[in-house]
């Protein structure tokens, strides 16, 4: 269990780093056009990842991925680094930041629905009614502002999307996770960051002065990229669904510096929707699943320890240091323990 506290931790983490950016990046939106923001934003992330990884290893080292791979990185950061920044910068300019960040809810209800229904990841009725009281908060928080004279559809519907562009981009990364999480959220950040940027400054937007750049890029670094990589730790441990139940603990602390930070209203909608959402979680958060099941053999490379899954020799001189990342193989194994969908545990049920 020592792996799935961790990881469990490390998605708490990466949740309030990323709902705490979310009224940072309302603050800094009437400084700049969206695509510029969500270039910097990202920008700053992949910079930073990759000093921090070429300090981790004193050099670059490689990163772990096989040629087939390759597609599925490209498809996350195409959803994730691309299209779902955009689109939550959009909607921020027309949406309050507390309401937004409790609709950043709707990803981790995305997210496990693609798991479930597209990539076959187990689900139970525990999870389903968690999910199913999360997007049920989602709509009483939506429905004040689509109420009204002149309800304003566009922003809420733009924050949706962008949840729905970080759920795609949350299943394919899972099939690279067993690979170097730095790497991975660094390569994100970089691409998206350099061509949001680049297509920003094509289409007439001028960059901005330095202390507002870099504003921008220190918010991206640890909302977007210490975030990530620590998502990434998670989902290799829990899987797609629970990885993203924990990680729905971010717009709470969003929703929370919005009203610090901000002074923004919080109307009975909101509390209504908190409640509802914090049960969800809570549901999630309790989750035991064991039953007896069977390992096929299988071969791959992640950092890893010695449990009771990596009971294998080292062809090479290994000076006992824990975790540590290398190709190893797995033999046929049948047992039964308390666990989560990781990359150990993809079975039928």
């Amino acid at each position: 269990m020592r792996n799935f506290s961790s990881a469990i931790w490390s998605a708490l983490a990466a949740a309030a780093l990323f709902g705490g950016s979310t009224p940072l990046v309302k603050l800094l939106i009437g400084d700049l056009p969206a695509l510029l923001l969500a270039g910097l934003l990202y920008l700053g992330s992949g910079l930073g990842l990759a000093v921090f990884r070429l300090a981790r290893d004193r050099g670059w080292k490689a990163n772990g991925l096989v040629s087939g791979e390759w597609r599925w990185l490209a498809a996350a950061i195409f959803f994730g680094g691309l299209l779902g920044p955009f689109l939550l910068v959009f909607g921020l300019a027309r949406t309050d930041a507390g309401a937004a960040s409790l609709m950043l809810n709707l990803e981790a209800a995305f997210t496990a629905m693609l798991a479930w229904v597209i990539f076959k990841e187990n689900a139970d009725r525990r999870i389903v009614l968690g999910m199913s009281l999360i997007v049920a908060g989602g709509a009483v928080l939506a429905w004040p502002t689509f109420s009204g004279e002149n309800p304003d559809w566009i922003g809420p519907l733009a924050i949706a999307a962008a949840c729905l562009c970080w759920a795609i981009d949350n299943n394919l990364t899972r099939r690279v996770s067993g690979s170097d999480a730095l790497f991975i959220a660094g390569a994100k950040g970089l691409t998206a960051g350099v061509i949001s940027t680049g297509l920003a400054m094509l289409s007439g937007a001028s960059f901005p002065a330095w202390p507002t750049a870099g504003a921008a890029m220190v918010v991206g670094l640890a909302g977007y990229g210490i975030s990530l990589a620590l998502f990434v730790r998670a989902l290799r441990d829990l899987g797609t669904a629970r990885a993203g139940a924990y990680f729905s603990t971010a717009p709470f602390v969003g929703a929370a510096l919005s009203i610090l930070l901000l002074g923004e209203p919080t109307p009975t909608p909101f509390w209504l929707a908190a409640c509802l959402m914090g049960v969800g979680v809570w549901l999630h958060l309790t989750e035991h699943h064991e039953h007896a099941h069977r390992h096929e053999p299988q071969a791959h490379t992640h950092p890893h320890v010695h449990d009771l899954h990596h009971q294998h020799e080292h062809d090479f001189d290994w000076d006992g240091r824990e975790p540590h990342s290398h190709s190893h193989s797995h033999e046929t194994l049948t047992h039964e323990h308390p666990h989560f969908p990781d990359i150990h545990h993809r079975h039928g049920h």
